[in-house]
């Protein structure tokens, strides 16, 4: 069966970049600024509280996962009152000590193991809008054990190294996902695949994108009315069916032009245009450029 939270990971192509632990006591307090990469953390003793714009603040303890795919500005702090200091993630991105904050003699009150990735990918900022601002876990002791098998391998210089930390963190991502799926979400890939009427259609979607589907269609395979199912994509997803459609067609258009290995008219047929110039046409409006453009590596990583 096809898995589209999956498939979404697979295309994002996430490469582990660094790891470090992160520690607390007395009174203490940070503040980041925005980062816009993803980054994630687990509490390994202790515990701290995590306040991320725009989500209310919660108490971390020992053995919770923390997921921010795209990593917006947040204050990591103990519980007494103070005033955080500020510190840019770009720099503190470049340490591989582990980093103490506040009292620095004694035992901590908090433990952290904290990491951040990048996605090889210029769809990033689109397949991240689908995934919830903040993913908090409790009690999921995989999510733990995947965060220190990063950690180590990050630290490590052995054979193999980049290609074991791509597919952890694809673990990692796909395992911190699903556990979210049990929680309240807000409009996107997650809860829609927790709908099962939106979730057949998006199967349907991620397992034909060269069908020339049309609404009517997928609320047939949903089972449901034009209307009403209509109404139920867009409060689950965030996004019109045809919307989500053409975003993903369009993903997938970016990684087999980025290949290299497939005439114009291949890529065409495979994501649902009978021709290279009607593709042409909406791959330049979609995108902003040509596809042979493209192909010739027009966009860099990271750029929308």
């Amino acid at each position: 069966m096809i898995d589209p939270l999956s498939q979404v990971i697979a295309l994002l192509r996430p490469q582990a970049v660094f790891a470090k632990g992160i520690s607390g006591a007395g009174r203490w307090g940070v503040r980041y600024a925005a980062f816009g990469q993803p980054s994630f953390c687990v509490v390994l003793e202790g515990s701290c509280r995590l306040a991320v714009d725009g989500e209310a603040p919660v108490a971390l303890e020992a053995g919770d996962f923390v997921l921010l795919p795209a990593t917006p500005a947040f204050t990591l702090s103990g519980f007494e009152p103070v005033t955080p200091r500020a510190i840019d993630p770009k720099v503190a991105a470049t340490l591989t000590e582990e980093v103490r904050h506040g009292t620095q003699d004694g035992p901590a009150d908090a433990r952290l193991l904290g990491g951040y990735f990048l996605f090889d990918t210029p769809d990033a900022a689109l397949l991240l809008s689908l995934l919830p601002r903040m993913i908090h876990i409790r009690g999921v002791p995989r999510l733990t054990t995947l965060v220190r098998l990063v950690a180590e391998e990050a630290e490590a210089d052995s054979a193999g190294r980049d290609l074991v930390l791509a597919r952890l963190v694809e673990i990692l991502l796909i395992e911190a996902l699903r556990a979210a799926r049990s929680q309240e979400a807000p409009p996107g890939l997650l809860l829609g695949l927790a709908d099962q009427r939106v979730a057949d259609a998006l199967r349907q979607i991620h397992g034909r994108p060269e069908r020339p589907w049309t609404v009517v269609e997928l609320a047939r395979s949903a089972g449901m009315s034009r209307t009403a199912f209509f109404e139920r994509f867009m409060r689950k997803v965030g996004l019109r069916p045809m919307e989500y459609l053409l975003a993903w067609r369009m993903a997938l258009a970016k990684t087999l032009l980025a290949g290299g290995e497939l005439a114009l008219d291949e890529v065409a047929r495979q994501v649902g245009y009978g021709s290279a110039s009607t593709f042409s046409t909406a791959f330049s409006r979609h995108v902003g450029q040509p596809p042979r453009r493209y192909a010739r590596g027009g966009l860099k990583v990271g750029q929308d």
